[in-house]
């Protein structure tokens, strides 16, 4: 950051212009400054920051130009320490396939090797998705970690794949391993909608302090706040298209349930 930006303060109050899940300035932020990126990756990976020398976004987008919902533009593929490839994606809409997007990501990650390079060389692919809805109702957790294992005694295939899932909607069910690598404080951060409440976060954290200080200055940038803005468009028209279709299948549901019962009382006949 620049000296004018280091003596900078943050608004004392008022709503944020745009929320922090929304997943256009999430990859501005993490884009623009590579410290913030470097501590959010720390927590989710329960590293310390010194253990990372080097942390590089691979897929870099010009900030502030359009963008279109055909490609996979907003997943943020990375490299850490010039071994381990991390995608990276904040999902606002529940659209009911992420276990299978989550799956494409990390295979593609995965599928790097060249002509002539041998299977061992296969460099470890991590794919991390951050989502403002519970995956798994039934199984709500706040940050889950995947791998593939043996289904009877639970030995690790390989230690090259994983997939996590941090539930920013479940916070509260943070465990002491999870609050202990501050992946709580990040969850926190990204679901503020106040300057009071990153105010509060930032305090005594420098990497929330940076997003903080990021987030405000790329939002002053017209460009870049158009594109959110945008973005925010988009959730609420798919937001209104996900509660026609939950009501036309509620209709159905009872239309079955209907005729079910009627069937019922023919066959009593």
């Amino acid at each position: 950051m620049s000296d004018n930006q280091n003596n900078f303060q943050l608004p004392e109050r008022g709503a944020l212009t745009i929320p922090m899940t929304n997943d256009y300035l999430f990859r501005a932020l993490l884009q623009r400054n590579n410290k913030v990126l470097t501590g959010l990756i720390a927590s989710l990976l329960h590293l310390s920051p010194s253990e990372i020398s080097s942390v590089e976004i691979t897929n870099p987008i010009v900030l502030g130009e359009s963008t279109s919902d055909k490609t996979f533009f907003l997943d943020i593929r990375v490299v850490l320490n010039q071994n381990t490839l991390i995608n990276l994606e904040m999902q606002v809409i529940n659209e009911h396939n992420w276990p299978e997007r989550s799956l494409s990501y990390l295979c593609r990650e995965f599928n790097q090797l060249s002509a002539g390079q041998s299977y061992e060389s296969v460099k470890p692919a991590i794919q991390i998705g951050l989502l403002n809805f519970t995956l798994f109702p039934e199984h709500p957790e706040f940050y889950a970690t995947y791998k593939l294992l043996n289904v009877k005694n639970h030995t690790v295939y390989s230690d090259k794949l994983q997939l996590s899932v941090l539930d920013l909607t479940q916070i509260h069910l943070a465990t002491d391993e999870d609050k202990a690598c501050h992946i709580d404080f990040w969850a926190s951060l990204f679901k503020a909608r106040t300057w009071e409440e990153l105010h509060m976060l930032s305090q005594n954290n420098e990497y929330l302090k940076e997003a903080s200080e990021t987030v405000y200055h790329l939002t002053q940038e017209e460009k870049v706040r158009l594109q959110c803005q945008a973005r925010e468009d988009y959730y609420r028209r798919m937001k209104g298209i996900q509660e026609k279709i939950e009501a036309q299948e509620e209709l159905l549901a009872q239309k079955d349930a209907e005729i079910a019962a009627l069937k019922k009382l023919l066959a009593e006949k």
